[in-house]
Order: C-alpha cells, then sequence, then structure tokens
C-alpha cells in the first residue's frame, strides 16, 4: 500500500490527473524490474498486488509523491480476521519485557470506533504474548490496522518515501549539474516537486581536477535511480577554451568564479529550448562560497531572461550533507575534484561593469558558441549509463 500526501490539496480534476501521473510513474518503475502487478486506487491508497513484495516495497517508496509504503495483509472486516493476522505479524517480533502498540483507523463511523478496534486488537495480542506491556507513546513495536469499506489491511512497517509531486507534472527543467555535493541534491530536489530533468555538465578540462569529469557522470547515474523506468540525459559541454581565454587576458583573479558562473548560465540558457526545459536549476547557496553572496548572485542574474531556481539557497552545509547521503550521492572520498582557476581571494561583491567590460574583451559570445559545439551525451537508466554518444550543436 502506498499513500500520497501533497496530492490531497489539489482541486478534483488537477488531483485526478496528478494521480493518473503517479500510477504512470510506479507502473514504469516497476516495469523496469520486470514486475508485473494490480492496482487498485481508494481513496488517499494505491494497492500493489504483486508475487515480491519487498522489491515493490523498496522500488515505491522511491517513487516522487508517495510519502510511506507498507506491505499489508488484506483481510476481512471481521474483528477476529483482523485479530488473528495482527497476532501472526506480532508473533515474531514481539516477546516478553517489550512494549507495543495498536494504531487502528476505520474509515466509515458505524460500528466499533478506531479506539475500540485498537483495544480488542490489542488485547489478543496481549492476552497470546506473554509479558507484555502497553505503551501509546513509545512503543518497540506499533501493529496498524485499517478498515475501510473494500476489506481490512494489516501491516507493522511504514517505510518512508521522498514525498512531493509526481515526475513529469512541473514539467522539466535543465539542471547545472557537478561533481560535487550541492548540485546533485539541488537536481534531487527540483525532481521532488514534480520536475523533469535534463542534467548539463561543462567540463573544464585540464583547469579541473583528474576525477571531475567522471563524478560528474556518476552523480548523474546515481540520480537516475529517483525515477526509475525513465532514462535522463546529461549533456557535457567543454569549457575549457572560456579558462583559456580568461588567463591569456589576464581576468583579475577575485572575478573568475563570478564571470564562470555568468558563463555556465549562458550556455544554459542557449540550450534550455534544444532540450524542452522551462527554467535552469543551479545548487547555489547564499553565503556558503564567495561567490554566493547576494552581491554576487545579484551580478551572475544580471542579464538572464530565463527562469533560475535554486532548491538550496537557504540551506547550510550540513542539511544538504544529509540528504545527499539518503539520496546517495555523497562520497566521502570523491578524489580529485578541483579547480585550478579558483582564486586565492574571491571578490565577495563583484563590480557589474568590470564584469560585463572583461566578458567583451573575453568575446564571451563567441566563447559560448565554441562551447555548444562538439556536445558529448550521456544517457543514465535506473542507476547505469546506457549510452554515450557525441552529436551537433542544439
Amino acid at each position: 500500500m502506498a499513500r500520497y500526501g501533497e496530492l490531497f490539496l489539489k482541486s478534483e480534476p488537477v488531483k485526478r490527473h496528478f494521480i493518473g501521473m503517479l500510477l504512470r510513474n510506479i507502473r514504469k518503475a516497476l516495469g523496469a524490474s520486470g514486475l508485473v502487478c494490480r492496482y487498485e486506487t481508494p481513496r488517499g491508497r494505491i494497492l500493489i498486488y504483486g508475487n515480491d513484495p519487498e522489491q515493490v516495497a523498496g522500488i515505491v517508496s522511491r517513487i516522487f509523491g508517495i510519502i510511506d509504503v507498507s506491505i499489508c495483509h488484506r483481510t476481512t472486516t471481521d474483528l477476529p480476521d483482523l485479530s488473528v493476522v495482527a497476532l501472526s505479524l506480532a508473533l515474531p517480533r514481539l516477546h516478553a519485557g517489550m512494549s507495543f502498540a495498536v494504531r487502528a483507523k476505520r474509515q466509515h463511523k458505524t460500528g466499533r470506533n478506531s479506539q475500540e478496534l485498537g483495544t480488542e486488537i490489542g488485547s489478543h495480542i496481549y492476552d497470546n504474548i506473554p509479558g507484555l506491556t502497553v505503551d501509546l507513546d513509545t512503543p518497540d513495536y506499533e501493529v496498524f490496522i485499517e478498515v475501510r469499506d473494500f476489506g481490512g489491511l494489516v501491516y507493522d512497517r511504514r517505510i518512508p518515501g521522498p514525498g512531493g509531486l509526481p515526475w513529469g507534472t512541473q514539467g522539466r527543467v535543465l539542471v547545472l549539474l557537478s561533481a560535487g555535493i550541492d548540485s546533485p541534491v539541488a537536481s534531487w530536489l527540483a525532481m521532488k516537486r514534480g520536475c523533469e530533468i535534463t542534467h548539463l555538465f561543462l567540463d573544464a578540462g585540464r583547469w579541473a581536477g583528474a576525477d571531475v569529469t567522471a563524478a560528474a557522470i556518476d552523480n548523474h547515474r546515481k540520480l537516475s535511480v529517483w525515477c526509475a523506468g525513465n532514462p535522463v540525459s546529461l549533456v557535457i559541454a567543454s569549457n575549457e577554451r572560456f579558462f583559456d581565454r580568461m588567463s591569456e587576458l589576464k581576468v583579475p583573479p577575485r572575478y573568475r568564479c563570478v564571470i564562470c558562473k555568468r558563463f555556465m548560465l549562458n550556455i544554459a540558457g542557449r540550450m534550455m529550448a534544444h532540450e524542452g526545459a522551462l527554467a535552469v536549476v543551479t545548487g547555489e547557496n547564499l553565503g556558503q562560497v564567495a561567490s554566493q553572496t547576494l552581491a554576487n548572485l545579484s551580478v551572475i542574474a544580471d542579464g538572464i531572461t530565463v527562469p533560475v531556481l535554486h532548491p538550496l539557497i537557504t540551506y547550510d552545509k550540513e542539511e544538504t550533507i544529509t540528504i545527499a547521503r539518503r539520496i546517495g550521492t555523497f562520497d566521502a572520498t570523491p578524489g580529485d575534484l578541483s579547480c585550478r582557476a579558483v582564486p586565492k581571494m574571491p571578490a565577495t561583491a563583484a563590480v557589474l561593469e568590470e564584469v560585463r567590460n572583461y566578458e567583451q574583451q573575453m568575446g564571451i559570445d563567441d566563447l559560448a558558441s565554441d562551447t555548444c559545439t562538439g556536445l558529448r551525451f550521456v544517457t543514465a537508466l535506473d542507476g547505469r549509463i546506457t549510452e554515450d554518444t557525441t552529436g551537433p550543436a542544439p
């Protein structure tokens, strides 16, 4: 049984559409693993019938829009049936000295109320397993009962899901992906809000550490697990010439990071239409590094005519790392991810006119056009790289 939460806030037509998208995503994810299932959609729930409940639950618990998943036993609504199944779940998990609770819900307001159901089923467990205590606040073990119009459901686990909105309900975004911690989390958060994603990585060549490109591709691969059954594209463009040009013209090192970020958004803006994206997503966080001060973010955003989303803008680093660990993109030993263009003393309040002047000297539009040629396309599906090709500019 899968539960969805936020979808209840939508109007009826929108809710029906979103539930339909959610079911589509579940079917694609399970189908990608060769699982054939049957589905029912009673109010507030999605019931999934399959031959491998553990595998089904593991996959569905990674579907955006799902708040949690339970492996259930279906019964009649008769109290004896509910009690027998509840006891069968409790027997291997409860022993003398442990505490337990029964959480019961009912759909209709006739017959026994929820408290009475919980009390009677709890008494059956208590009478058959000696030495137990009841603790409704912090029990060692919980069993859940739902009595609905189609029958009863009994379960003792609630596997957390990511929540959010179903993948694909908000259109496509182009995510500036890096080898680091922040941008993969920003990508995941955009996915959680219903966005399909295309990743864009700018390869700095010899200006970057030896492991940067491989780490970025690996982030891309890991994120594809969260939209199982849907291939995810990564576009890799070389911006080595951009850094060469900054060095040749002796652009003040303090401005390198700001000019680099502006250049990334320039490239992203050029590729949006080709990728069918409605916005650009970045991993920037307010005040985390020198280029991300409010003053510099204002300079970076200057001249950008496309929507730019910053999912991490108010997060601190520990919050971001916590999410990265949860979603599988955190790597404690990532290798050489250095940037050899980073200055010792970057500007924290770049002057816009000076930045524009240096960009004009660099011939930024020509550099951007060159960067958008000879692109590399990497496709990931279900945690695997399935295609790696080169192609023409958009």
